[in-house]
Protein backbone atom coordinates (compact mmCIF):
# COMPACT_ATOMS: atom_id res chain seq x y z
CA UNK A 1 0.00 0.00 0.00
CA UNK A 2 3.03 2.64 1.15
CA UNK A 3 4.92 1.93 -2.50
CA UNK A 4 1.13 2.47 -4.04
CA UNK A 5 0.90 5.46 -2.39
CA UNK A 6 4.56 6.74 -3.12
CA UNK A 7 4.48 5.84 -6.84
CA UNK A 8 1.42 7.44 -7.47
CA UNK A 9 2.45 10.38 -5.68
CA UNK A 10 5.68 10.48 -7.82
CA UNK A 11 3.80 9.96 -11.29
CA UNK A 12 1.88 12.73 -10.36
CA UNK A 13 4.49 15.39 -9.50
CA UNK A 14 6.73 13.97 -12.31
CA UNK A 15 3.86 14.70 -15.01
CA UNK A 16 2.98 18.12 -13.24
CA UNK A 17 7.02 18.93 -13.47
CA UNK A 18 7.50 17.40 -16.99
CA UNK A 19 4.08 19.64 -18.29
CA UNK A 20 4.91 23.14 -16.52
CA UNK A 21 8.46 23.22 -15.98
CA UNK A 22 12.07 23.50 -17.47
CA UNK A 23 13.39 21.15 -14.54
CA UNK A 24 15.70 18.51 -16.33
CA UNK A 25 14.99 14.37 -15.74
CA UNK A 26 11.62 15.97 -14.38
CA UNK A 27 9.67 12.18 -14.37
CA UNK A 28 13.09 11.54 -11.94
CA UNK A 29 13.90 14.81 -10.28
CA UNK A 30 10.72 15.90 -9.42
CA UNK A 31 10.07 12.44 -7.50
CA UNK A 32 12.76 12.50 -6.01
CA UNK A 33 12.87 16.10 -4.57
CA UNK A 34 9.47 15.77 -3.55
CA UNK A 35 9.73 12.20 -1.78
CA UNK A 36 12.88 13.46 -0.04
CA UNK A 37 11.07 16.98 1.26
CA UNK A 38 7.75 15.13 2.29
CA UNK A 39 9.80 11.98 4.25
CA UNK A 40 12.01 15.00 5.68
CA UNK A 41 9.40 17.19 6.29
CA UNK A 42 6.80 14.67 7.62
CA UNK A 43 9.04 11.06 8.66
CA UNK A 44 5.93 9.88 10.70
CA UNK A 45 3.95 9.15 7.53
CA UNK A 46 6.06 5.94 6.29
CA UNK A 47 6.89 3.49 8.86
CA UNK A 48 10.68 3.03 10.58
CA UNK A 49 10.86 -0.43 9.08
CA UNK A 50 9.39 0.70 5.55
CA UNK A 51 11.66 0.06 2.61
CA UNK A 52 10.90 0.46 -0.65
CA UNK A 53 11.00 -2.98 -2.36
CA UNK A 54 14.16 -3.62 -4.18
CA UNK A 55 12.93 -6.35 -6.30
CA UNK A 56 10.44 -4.18 -7.95
CA UNK A 57 12.93 -1.66 -8.40
CA UNK A 58 15.43 -3.63 -10.02
CA UNK A 59 13.39 -4.15 -13.63
CA UNK A 60 12.77 -0.43 -13.52
CA UNK A 61 17.24 -0.37 -13.42
CA UNK A 62 17.41 -2.80 -16.15
CA UNK A 63 14.60 -0.39 -18.17
CA UNK A 64 17.06 2.26 -17.85
CA UNK A 65 20.11 -0.24 -18.70
CA UNK A 66 18.66 -0.43 -21.79
CA UNK A 67 17.77 3.14 -22.76
CA UNK A 68 21.59 3.58 -22.74
CA UNK A 69 22.93 0.65 -24.34
CA UNK A 70 20.64 1.29 -27.11
CA UNK A 71 22.18 4.91 -27.95
CA UNK A 72 25.31 2.92 -28.63
CA UNK A 73 24.32 2.85 -32.37
CA UNK A 74 26.91 1.70 -35.38
CA UNK A 75 26.58 5.15 -36.56
CA UNK A 76 27.66 6.63 -33.04
CA UNK A 77 30.62 3.60 -33.40
CA UNK A 78 31.42 4.96 -36.86
CA UNK A 79 32.00 8.29 -36.00
CA UNK A 80 34.44 7.82 -33.35
CA UNK A 81 37.56 7.51 -35.39
CA UNK A 82 36.48 11.23 -36.70
CA UNK A 83 36.55 13.08 -33.38
CA UNK A 84 39.74 10.98 -31.92
CA UNK A 85 41.72 13.77 -30.28
CA UNK A 86 37.87 14.77 -28.39
CA UNK A 87 37.58 10.93 -27.38
CA UNK A 88 40.77 10.97 -25.83
CA UNK A 89 39.97 13.80 -23.89
CA UNK A 90 36.70 13.02 -22.84
CA UNK A 91 38.81 9.77 -21.38
CA UNK A 92 41.12 11.44 -19.34
CA UNK A 93 38.72 13.76 -18.50
CA UNK A 94 37.09 11.19 -16.80
CA UNK A 95 40.11 9.75 -15.10
CA UNK A 96 41.15 13.34 -13.87
CA UNK A 97 37.68 14.12 -12.63
CA UNK A 98 36.55 10.83 -10.59
CA UNK A 99 39.83 10.45 -8.99
CA UNK A 100 40.07 14.45 -8.52
CA UNK A 101 36.45 14.39 -6.99
CA UNK A 102 37.67 11.25 -4.97
CA UNK A 103 40.25 13.36 -3.48
CA UNK A 104 37.86 16.46 -2.61
CA UNK A 105 34.82 14.03 -0.93
CA UNK A 106 37.93 11.97 1.07
CA UNK A 107 39.69 15.10 2.07
CA UNK A 108 37.02 17.59 2.51
CA UNK A 109 34.16 15.83 3.43
CA UNK A 110 35.80 12.88 5.48
CA UNK A 111 33.62 10.67 2.96
CA UNK A 112 34.70 6.70 3.50
CA UNK A 113 37.02 5.54 0.09
CA UNK A 114 33.84 3.75 -1.46
CA UNK A 115 31.23 6.73 -0.95
CA UNK A 116 33.53 9.44 -2.16
CA UNK A 117 34.46 7.15 -5.04
CA UNK A 118 30.80 6.56 -6.69
CA UNK A 119 30.01 9.96 -5.35
CA UNK A 120 32.64 11.63 -7.44
CA UNK A 121 31.89 9.86 -10.64
CA UNK A 122 31.58 12.59 -13.73
CA UNK A 123 28.16 11.37 -15.13
CA UNK A 124 25.19 8.50 -14.61
CA UNK A 125 23.36 9.89 -12.09
CA UNK A 126 21.08 6.52 -11.59
CA UNK A 127 23.69 4.10 -13.12
CA UNK A 128 26.34 5.55 -9.85
CA UNK A 129 23.63 5.18 -7.18
CA UNK A 130 22.85 1.88 -8.43
CA UNK A 131 26.85 0.68 -8.79
CA UNK A 132 27.40 2.59 -5.43
CA UNK A 133 24.02 1.02 -3.37
CA UNK A 134 25.62 -2.22 -4.61
CA UNK A 135 29.04 -1.72 -3.10
CA UNK A 136 27.93 -1.06 -0.25
CA UNK A 137 28.28 3.07 -0.29
CA UNK A 138 26.32 5.60 2.15
CA UNK A 139 23.58 6.02 0.00
CA UNK A 140 22.41 9.00 1.54
CA UNK A 141 25.41 11.06 0.73
CA UNK A 142 25.48 9.84 -2.74
CA UNK A 143 22.39 11.07 -3.62
CA UNK A 144 23.13 13.97 -2.60
CA UNK A 145 26.44 14.35 -4.28
CA UNK A 146 25.37 12.96 -8.00
CA UNK A 147 21.74 14.87 -7.46
CA UNK A 148 23.74 18.33 -6.71
CA UNK A 149 26.39 17.60 -9.86
CA UNK A 150 23.32 17.60 -12.65
CA UNK A 151 21.43 20.95 -10.59
CA UNK A 152 24.88 22.61 -10.69
CA UNK A 153 26.33 21.98 -13.83
CA UNK A 154 22.65 22.78 -15.62
CA UNK A 155 22.33 25.59 -13.62
CA UNK A 156 25.52 27.05 -13.74
CA UNK A 157 26.50 26.23 -17.61
CA UNK A 158 23.67 27.67 -19.40
CA UNK A 159 23.61 30.78 -17.28
CA UNK A 160 27.61 31.60 -17.73
CA UNK A 161 27.03 30.96 -21.69
CA UNK A 162 23.63 33.36 -21.52
CA UNK A 163 25.65 35.94 -19.67
CA UNK A 164 28.55 35.64 -22.00
CA UNK A 165 26.15 35.47 -25.22
CA UNK A 166 23.75 37.84 -24.01
CA UNK A 167 21.12 35.62 -24.92
CA UNK A 168 19.42 32.49 -23.64
CA UNK A 169 20.18 29.24 -24.29
CA UNK A 170 18.60 25.62 -23.57
CA UNK A 171 15.13 24.93 -22.43
CA UNK A 172 15.33 28.89 -21.57
CA UNK A 173 15.19 29.05 -25.05
CA UNK A 174 12.69 27.57 -25.69
CA UNK A 175 14.14 24.89 -27.52
CA UNK A 176 12.99 21.53 -27.36
CA UNK A 177 14.29 17.95 -28.06
CA UNK A 178 12.39 15.23 -29.06
CA UNK A 179 13.01 11.61 -27.70
CA UNK A 180 11.92 10.02 -30.78
CA UNK A 181 10.13 10.25 -34.37
CA UNK A 182 7.74 8.34 -34.54
CA UNK A 183 5.32 6.18 -32.16
CA UNK A 184 6.80 2.74 -30.90
CA UNK A 185 4.72 -0.28 -31.83
CA UNK A 186 3.72 -2.96 -29.53
CA UNK A 187 6.54 -5.45 -31.20
CA UNK A 188 9.05 -2.73 -30.17
CA UNK A 189 8.17 -2.83 -26.84
CA UNK A 190 8.09 -6.76 -26.47
CA UNK A 191 11.31 -6.52 -27.98
CA UNK A 192 12.82 -4.21 -25.77
CA UNK A 193 10.95 -6.24 -22.64
CA UNK A 194 12.94 -9.52 -23.65
CA UNK A 195 16.02 -7.40 -24.06
CA UNK A 196 16.23 -5.98 -21.21
CA UNK A 197 15.19 -9.69 -19.58
CA UNK A 198 17.93 -11.52 -20.95
CA UNK A 199 20.41 -8.59 -20.05
CA UNK A 200 19.03 -8.74 -16.51
CA UNK A 201 19.23 -12.72 -16.92
CA UNK A 202 22.63 -12.52 -17.93
CA UNK A 203 23.81 -9.85 -15.62
CA UNK A 204 22.61 -11.38 -12.60
CA UNK A 205 24.23 -14.93 -13.58
CA UNK A 206 27.55 -14.50 -14.61
CA UNK A 207 28.14 -11.91 -11.37
CA UNK A 208 28.44 -8.67 -13.51
CA UNK A 209 29.19 -5.95 -11.28
CA UNK A 210 25.67 -4.45 -10.71
CA UNK A 211 24.36 -6.71 -13.35
CA UNK A 212 20.78 -5.38 -13.15
CA UNK A 213 22.32 -2.06 -14.81
CA UNK A 214 25.20 -3.46 -16.71
CA UNK A 215 23.86 -6.61 -17.80
CA UNK A 216 21.22 -5.04 -19.72
CA UNK A 217 23.13 -2.28 -21.11
CA UNK A 218 26.12 -4.09 -22.47
CA UNK A 219 23.44 -6.57 -24.05
CA UNK A 220 21.14 -3.62 -25.44
CA UNK A 221 24.46 -1.99 -26.95
CA UNK A 222 25.49 -5.36 -28.41
CA UNK A 223 22.19 -6.03 -29.93
CA UNK A 224 22.13 -2.09 -31.66
CA UNK A 225 25.57 -2.14 -32.65
CA UNK A 226 25.60 -5.95 -34.29
CA UNK A 227 22.49 -5.31 -36.19
CA UNK A 228 19.71 -7.44 -34.55
CA UNK A 229 17.37 -5.26 -33.61
CA UNK A 230 16.22 -1.74 -33.03
CA UNK A 231 15.61 -0.92 -29.10
CA UNK A 232 12.57 1.46 -29.73
CA UNK A 233 11.66 2.33 -25.89
CA UNK A 234 8.21 4.01 -25.15
CA UNK A 235 8.84 7.62 -23.39
CA UNK A 236 5.79 6.16 -20.83
CA UNK A 237 8.04 2.97 -19.95
CA UNK A 238 11.25 5.39 -19.81
CA UNK A 239 9.51 8.15 -17.49
CA UNK A 240 7.65 5.51 -15.78
CA UNK A 241 10.64 3.77 -15.06
CA UNK A 242 12.20 7.31 -13.52
CA UNK A 243 9.68 7.99 -11.39
CA UNK A 244 9.95 4.30 -10.00
CA UNK A 245 13.69 4.98 -9.34
CA UNK A 246 13.11 8.63 -7.96
CA UNK A 247 10.68 7.69 -5.66
CA UNK A 248 12.19 5.32 -4.35
CA UNK A 249 15.55 7.40 -3.81
CA UNK A 250 13.66 10.24 -2.28
CA UNK A 251 13.00 7.83 0.70
CA UNK A 252 16.22 7.43 0.92
CA UNK A 253 16.67 10.94 2.34
CA UNK A 254 14.35 10.17 5.55
CA UNK A 255 16.36 10.97 8.61
CA UNK A 256 18.88 13.04 7.10
CA UNK A 257 19.94 16.29 8.73
CA UNK A 258 19.90 19.93 7.32
CA UNK A 259 24.18 19.93 8.50
CA UNK A 260 24.80 16.92 6.07
CA UNK A 261 22.69 18.64 2.91
CA UNK A 262 24.77 21.86 3.68
CA UNK A 263 28.07 19.87 3.61
CA UNK A 264 26.79 18.40 0.51
CA UNK A 265 26.28 21.70 -1.10
CA UNK A 266 29.62 23.14 -0.32
CA UNK A 267 31.40 19.80 -1.48
CA UNK A 268 29.38 19.67 -5.10
CA UNK A 269 30.55 22.96 -5.04
CA UNK A 270 33.79 22.73 -5.24
CA UNK A 271 33.28 19.28 -7.27
CA UNK A 272 31.55 21.01 -9.98
CA UNK A 273 34.15 23.79 -10.14
CA UNK A 274 36.73 21.80 -10.17
CA UNK A 275 35.20 19.69 -13.26
CA UNK A 276 34.42 22.60 -15.29
CA UNK A 277 37.72 24.03 -14.63
CA UNK A 278 39.28 20.78 -15.84
CA UNK A 279 36.55 20.75 -18.84
CA UNK A 280 38.26 24.75 -19.59
CA UNK A 281 41.54 23.30 -19.71
CA UNK A 282 40.45 20.24 -22.30
CA UNK A 283 38.56 23.01 -24.78
CA UNK A 284 41.56 25.26 -24.81
CA UNK A 285 44.13 22.41 -25.59
CA UNK A 286 41.41 21.16 -28.35
CA UNK A 287 40.48 24.18 -29.38
CA UNK A 288 44.83 24.43 -30.60
CA UNK A 289 44.06 20.81 -32.39
CA UNK A 290 40.87 20.58 -33.82
CA UNK A 291 38.33 22.81 -35.65
CA UNK A 292 35.34 22.51 -33.54
CA UNK A 293 33.96 25.25 -31.81
CA UNK A 294 34.77 26.66 -28.00
CA UNK A 295 31.41 26.49 -26.95
CA UNK A 296 30.64 23.28 -28.76
CA UNK A 297 33.92 21.81 -26.67
CA UNK A 298 33.32 23.04 -23.76
CA UNK A 299 29.53 22.04 -23.29
CA UNK A 300 30.75 18.88 -24.66
CA UNK A 301 32.82 18.55 -21.49
CA UNK A 302 30.50 19.71 -18.71
CA UNK A 303 29.74 16.92 -16.44
CA UNK A 304 25.60 17.57 -16.68
CA UNK A 305 22.64 15.95 -18.45
CA UNK A 306 22.65 14.80 -21.88
CA UNK A 307 19.47 16.32 -22.99
CA UNK A 308 19.78 19.76 -21.59
CA UNK A 309 23.67 20.03 -23.04
CA UNK A 310 22.06 18.83 -26.18
CA UNK A 311 19.37 21.70 -25.85
CA UNK A 312 22.09 24.53 -25.53
CA UNK A 313 24.12 23.28 -28.85
CA UNK A 314 20.58 23.28 -30.78
CA UNK A 315 20.39 26.73 -29.36
CA UNK A 316 24.07 27.86 -30.52
CA UNK A 317 23.10 26.64 -33.90
CA UNK A 318 25.55 23.64 -33.35
CA UNK A 319 25.45 19.92 -33.87
CA UNK A 320 23.70 18.66 -31.15
CA UNK A 321 24.81 15.19 -32.55
CA UNK A 322 27.81 15.61 -31.48
CA UNK A 323 27.57 17.05 -28.20
CA UNK A 324 25.77 14.13 -27.38
CA UNK A 325 28.57 11.57 -28.95
CA UNK A 326 30.80 13.36 -26.12
CA UNK A 327 28.72 12.77 -23.36
CA UNK A 328 27.10 9.42 -24.12
CA UNK A 329 30.89 8.54 -24.05
CA UNK A 330 31.54 9.94 -20.94
CA UNK A 331 28.45 8.34 -19.61
CA UNK A 332 29.77 5.43 -20.55
CA UNK A 333 32.99 5.39 -20.06
CA UNK A 334 32.14 6.72 -16.42
CA UNK A 335 29.85 3.24 -15.96
CA UNK A 336 32.37 0.80 -16.91
CA UNK A 337 34.81 2.66 -14.78
CA UNK A 338 32.54 2.60 -11.74
CA UNK A 339 31.50 -1.34 -13.00
CA UNK A 340 34.87 -2.95 -13.05
CA UNK A 341 37.48 -0.71 -10.89
CA UNK A 342 35.05 0.49 -8.32
CA UNK A 343 36.00 -0.17 -4.69
CA UNK A 344 34.16 -2.62 -2.77
CA UNK A 345 32.50 -1.99 0.78
CA UNK A 346 34.71 -0.18 2.91
CA UNK A 347 33.65 1.30 6.46
CA UNK A 348 36.69 3.00 7.20
CA UNK A 349 36.33 6.93 7.22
Amino acid sequence: MYTAALIFFGSCVGFLAARYTVMPLPYMMAPLLCTAAVTLKFPALLPTSYKFPMRFRILFIAIIGVMIGARVTPDLVRSLPHYTPSVIAIILFVLCAQFGNQYIFRRFGNYDRTTAFYAGAPGGLMEAIALGEAAGCDVQKLMLQQFLRIILTITLVPIAISLWLGTPVGSASGVGLSMQDHLPTVTDGVSAAAIAAIGLALGLGLKIPAGQLMGPMLFAATVTVAGWAVIDLPNSVINFAQVVIGTSLGVRFKGMSKSAIARGIWLSLMSVTFMLALGACATVILGQVTDMQTLVLLISFAPGGVTEMSLIALSLAANPALVTLHHLVRILLTVVTMGFWGPKVDTAA
